[in-house]
């Protein structure tokens, strides 16, 4: 793509070419801009990015990123705040996921456009995305029928409640709502059995896939960014969730464990292995991959500031990850003196048998979007931390 010429000369007080000196949250998010590789599109690889964006603009309090995120969004829409080539055909959640960079915009600059946008998405989860006999969106209609991935709960977890919290504070229904996406996951692909308490990609309530445990229903397998995705959207919820609901003390409970699993799976690299099960790490074709790290690291160090978890038992954790992937996954190679991000697999699905053969099978893509986003947020959560320490 050709370089983005007004976004260079926004960037260029940010000199990326002294890069050294600069901390990685900017460091990559002025990179990726820089190379103009972003579409002003929709999809939730992009809002991924888009919410690192986010997260350096509230870090920072530039304009630059303000206006970056408008003009990347602002194509996707009418005037009055309809999606352009919306395909009404299309459920799934993964086209929910824009709306949290919608929120977002609409807190920095309350539009009707903004609030449109955020109320059709509403409208197209609570009112046209089919559930499971249970009241589980399905990930995918229909492709996926009666299948639930943790992979969703990112998608629209955070931005449900976020529309709750701001717009219909007082509704118990939409509550209660989230916190039923939850613990239907928990209820099928937490495994105990094993006592390593990790998640399984999905499952499927009718346990008609190939793949489907005949009593859960849950997939074969622990992916790496499947349970990353929950995981920060579990992290990501809380931030919305009423306490004084019955529900946030479980989310906090799910959380938890997931971050002792977590800390358990570490490998001694200080990374995180593409599939997670005991039995798979260090087998030939596995590898400690970097968006799924990056989840981790951002899960766990935001755990610690909002007090969720405590910072004595769980910082060196943190600390461990971020270094591997500062020293494994950032690239010193970019174009201006910019860096790239490395090592992130390109997809998981459940499409075939959800077997090892399949997730090792996947390629990994330099500058994927679903790892630098969560690098970015891991980035500004750790210097958060090393401010808030050295203050």
């Amino acid at each position: 793509m050709r370089p983005n010429p007004a976004f260079i000369a926004l960037l260029a007080g940010a000199d990326i070419s002294a890069a050294a000196e600069k901390p990685y949250s900017t460091w990559l998010t002025d990179s990726i801009i820089s190379y103009n590789v972003v579409p002003q599109s929709r999809w939730y690889t992009e809002a991924t990015f888009y919410y690192g964006v986010e997260a350096v603009h509230n870090h920072t309090s530039s304009p630059t990123y303000l206006t970056y995120l408008t003009s990347q969004i602002s194509p996707i829409l009418t005037p009055n705040g309809s999606f352009i080539s919306w395909d009404f055909a299309d459920h799934q959640l993964d086209n929910i996921r824009i709306g949290s960079p919608l929120l977002y915009l609409y807190t920095q600059t309350p539009s009707p456009r903004y609030r449109n946008a955020v109320d059709f998405l509403h409208d197209r989860l609570l009112n046209h995305q089919k559930r499971t006999p249970t009241g589980g969106f399905w990930h995918k209609d229909p492709k996926y029928p009666n299948q639930m991935w943790l992979d969703g709960l990112f998608m629209a977890g955070p931005f449900s409640a976020a529309y709750a919290a701001l717009f219909d504070p007082g509704n118990k229904t939409l509550w209660d709502d989230v916190v039923l996406q939850f613990q239907l996951i928990e209820n099928h692909c937490r495994n105990t059995t094993k006592g390593n308490n990790m998640l399984k990609h999905g499952y499927d309530e009718s346990f008609k896939a190939v793949w489907a445990d005949p009593v859960t229903g849950a997939s074969p397998l622990v992916w790496i960014r499947a349970q990353g995705w929950y995981f920060m959207a579990l992290v990501d919820v809380l931030d919305w969730f009423p306490s004084s609901h019955p529900g946030y003390v479980l989310m906090t409970k799910w959380f938890r464990d997931l971050a002792a699993a977590a800390k358990r799976q570490q490998d001694g690299s200080g990374g995180w292995w593409l599939v997670m099960d005991e039995e798979y790490k260090g087998r030939k074709g596995n590898y400690i991959e970097s968006s799924g790290t990056a989840m981790y690291t951002y899960g766990i160090l935001k755990g610690i500031r909002k007090g969720f978890l405590e910072e004595k038992e769980y910082i060196g954790v943190a600390e461990r990850a971020y270094r591997l992937m500062t020293e494994r996954f950032v690239a010193r190679n970019g174009t201006g003196g910019g860096i790239n991000w490395e090592g992130t697999v390109r997809v998981g699905s459940l499409d075939g048998k959800g077997d090892y053969e399949y997730y090792i099978g996947i390629n990994k893509v330099e500058n994927d979007l679903k790892g630098v986003g969560p690098f970015i947020l891991a980035s500004v959560e750790w210097e958060r931390y090393l401010g808030k320490r050295d203050h």
